[in-house]
């Protein structure tokens, strides 16, 4: 685990640099149908800028469902939730506990609250811990913070089962419109949740244990930040606003049940939530742009990956890998070489809808033409997305500017994590 750590890893941004490369010169050996180096290379070029804007309707949605899963945790009553917890925590192991189970339950819900009211937990307990003098393995538990991500796609906020679920998505004609029931809400779904809820806190119990002479020194922990208090003036224009939206979407559920949800309808009750929280706009605003903050690695970089999305896409060459894949399965076998190609695709595409935009057509055909039900299929590939999140840090960029906390030094045990998850 040591020597892990000593490994020179690069940063998101340079991961998404050295990928956009590699993927260039992969697609230009295996797709090129026969022209020129110099004028493929043009061609690949134009697909990639092609990529990088396709998905700027989805990287809004994306923004929002972080920013303001982000807000409800900067809000007054999410941060009584997180001195309470810090109050019940003497130990590493504890803290650790602790985190990993409000990571799963918060990003189930929403993967943006769960991402960032975990990492604030997070960095909240290491700056208790430097001022009790308390002993904690900082990255492990930041590792237990970032382990929502594992969880996610089959939650409330997953990316392919709601963009199905919608009526007018783009594979409407192929296999019509998939209500969650049969994909968040299904059995086999709920089960696999179940487990992890209880699997995963007892293994990062036993990694703790395992690793209990591990400590943080003192002084690396976070200091704690001074914050500004001011009075706050109770509003209400905005609660009158957020109590709207809030009716709309009561609305929208109670006369089209839960197969109602989608990303829009997820934003909007994050949206109404999260101002109906904060005693007035200039609080709600002050929570806004800190997220904002936040969120600009991701932002910055989702452009970078729709263009790796789009030389894959455009050149063929996601098709290729997909296809190699489905052409040695069966009804059986092709829900796991689903779950492969989304894990192995997780690191050039690390957007679940991005995977889902590409990935889908192909999955789905072939799941019709064997017979295997296309919401297993959906959920295969929603299942290998979060699986390598572990070790694809696109996702940790907020989480790591929160807590301040190296990847290279989380990486070791979110990698066991991993493992435990596709076993």
């Amino acid at each position: 685990m040591n020597r892990l750590k000593k490994i020179k890893i690069p940063t998101p941004l340079e991961l998404a640099i050295v990928l956009s490369l590699v993927t260039f010169v992969i697609a230009l050996i295996y797709t090129n149908p026969g022209d020129s180096i110099l004028s493929y290379s043009t061609t690949l070029i134009k697909y990639y800028q092609l990529g990088f804007w396709d998905l700027l309707a989805f990287s809004m949605q994306m923004m929002l469902i972080l920013v303001l899963g982000n807000v409800i945790a900067l809000t007054p009553a999410f941060q009584k939730i997180i001195k309470v917890l810090i109050s019940h925590i003497n130990d590493s192991t504890s803290a650790v506990v602790i985190t990993v189970i409000f990571s799963i339950i918060l990003s189930l819900i929403n993967w943006g609250l769960g991402l960032i009211f975990s990492a604030l937990l997070a960095r909240s307990i290491a700056e208790q811990a430097r001022l009790k003098n308390i002993k904690l393995n900082y990255p492990l538990l930041v590792a237990a913070a970032y382990t929502g991500m594992m969880v996610w796609h089959g939650g409330l906020s997953g990316s392919a089962p709601l963009k199905v679920a919608e009526a007018n998505h783009f594979l409407i004609d192929q296999i019509g419109m998939i209500p969650v029931k049969e994909t968040i809400f299904s059995t086999m779904n709920i089960a696999l949740t179940i487990s992890f809820i209880i699997l995963l806190p007892f293994s990062f119990f036993i990694i703790s244990k395992i690793n209990s002479k591990t400590r943080t020194k003192n002084n690396l922990l976070p200091k704690p930040k001074s914050i500004k208090k001011t009075i706050a003036k109770k509003q209400y224009l905005h609660l009158i606003f957020g109590a709207i939206l809030s009716i709309s979407v009561i609305y929208t559920l109670y006369f089209n049940g839960i197969n109602a949800l989608n990303l829009n309808i997820i934003n909007l009750s994050l949206f109404s939530i999260s101002l109906l929280l904060f005693p007035n706009l200039s609080m709600f605003m002050d929570a806004v742009n800190s997220a904002i903050k936040s969120s600009s690695g991701i932002m910055i970089q989702f452009p970078i990956y729709a263009g790796i999305m789009g030389l894959m896409k455009y050149s063929g060459l996601i098709a290729l890998t997909t296809n190699q894949l489905i052409s040695i399965s069966n009804a059986q076998t092709l829900p796991i070489y689903s779950f492969i190609s989304a894990s192995i695709i997780n690191f050039f595409v690390p957007s679940g809808g991005g995977q889902w935009a590409i990935q889908g057509p192909i999955l789905t055909s072939a799941a019709l033409q064997m017979g295997v039900p296309i919401p297993k299929i959906i959920m295969s590939l929603a299942y290998g997305d979060q699986i390598t999140n572990m070790i694809q840090p696109f996702w940790a960029i907020p989480l790591l500017s929160i807590t301040g906390v190296k990847v290279k030094d989380m990486l070791p045990y979110s990698t066991i994590i991993m493992v435990i998850g596709i076993v």
